[in-house]
């Protein structure tokens, strides 16, 4: 079977590398330019690149725009069977309809409840306590495909956007050897998604960010794992903005993101209740627990958090 993979991030990386141990070598992949990355913006390439180029794929395609025509005729100059698509950029259908036997992505989420970029945030900041993966054969309308298969996982009540990444990824290389699997073997039954039970996940851009404190502690505690590690939820102490990646949730009641106790936790009121914050960070310096971070930086019981 003649297979075109198509991925980017650390998170396509265990659909390929699984693609591979399974028998299925893909006759090309297909990821983005690459790119100056980290502190010493040295040009690396993609994460998928650099799986593809240690298992020895020797055709790798890295167009700058996938709705070149350029990119369309080398893609069916493959030939493809199937194109298996994992967190890479919305194709046009002069490219994925070039698979015989179809071009499928896997998404973040149970669709259809979570359509977007940013499905794993968006189920954690909803408060879910399952989500999973989906692989749907692509159509022209994004993330409304016919749904292939399935597969579900939990997450936790304190569990990250990042912890949950990190093993959705694994389960999601799962799906994609059970989906070309399923294709191959000609046993592939899709069932057309329910529009009306569809529930949007869009990217999150960083004014979504600011932590709510005049919600519940429960809603607040979800939003600030739900964008833990990446981007990040944030909040003003006056003209500096704080960073926080871990909370618990806390008792206590006062105005929201009143400052409730510094006595080595950091505990403050949301709209009913109140979170402990676990790991905090300043501008310029690294994440720390907030017994540390309150050893080095001024915070007093009273004060408040956000635009007061």
């Amino acid at each position: 079977m003649r297979i075109v993979f198509m991925g980017t991030p650390e998170f396509a990386v265990p659909s390929l590398t699984q693609l591979i141990d399974a028998g299925y070598d893909p006759v090309a992949v297909a990821t983005g330019p690459d790119r100056p990355r980290g502190r010493g913006q040295e040009v690396t390439p993609t994460p998928v690149k650099a799986a593809a180029q240690e298992a020895g794929i020797e055709r790798i395609l890295q167009p700058e725009d996938v709705t070149d025509d350029a990119f369309a005729e080398a893609v069916a100059a493959l030939e493809p069977d199937v194109i298996a698509v994992v967190a890479y950029k919305i194709l046009p259908p002069s490219v994925f309809t070039a698979a015989s036997e179809g071009a499928f992505n896997l998404h973040g989420s149970l669709l259809p409840k979570y359509r977007g970029a940013a499905p794993i945030n968006h189920a954690i900041m909803q408060g879910e306590t399952e989500t999973g993966v989906t692989t749907f054969f692509l159509e022209p309308s994004v993330d409304t495909g016919d749904i292939i298969l399935q597969k579900s996982m939990t997450i936790g009540p304190n569990e990250t956007a990042g912890s949950v990444h990190d093993r959705m990824k694994v389960l999601g290389g799962e799906a994609v050897v059970e989906t070309v699997e399923q294709i191959e073997a000609g046993t592939v039954d899709p069932r057309p998604q329910d529009d009306s039970q569809a529930t949007p996940a869009p990217k999150i851009h960083d004014e979504d960010c600011e932590v709510p404190w005049g919600e519940p502690g429960e809603a607040v505690h979800n939003h600030v794992r739900g964008l833990s590690p990446y981007p990040g939820a944030w909040t003003m102490h006056g003209d500096t903005r704080l960073k926080l990646y871990r909370t618990r949730r806390a008792e206590g009641n006062g105005a929201p993101g009143e400052i409730l106790s510094t006595d080595g936790r950091l505990v403050v009121a949301c709209g009913q209740e109140a979170v402990e914050v676990v790991t905090i960070q300043q501008p310029g310096k690294q994440r720390l627990d907030a017994e540390d971070f309150l050893n080095g930086y001024a915070l007093s019981e009273g004060e408040r958090l956000g635009h007061a």
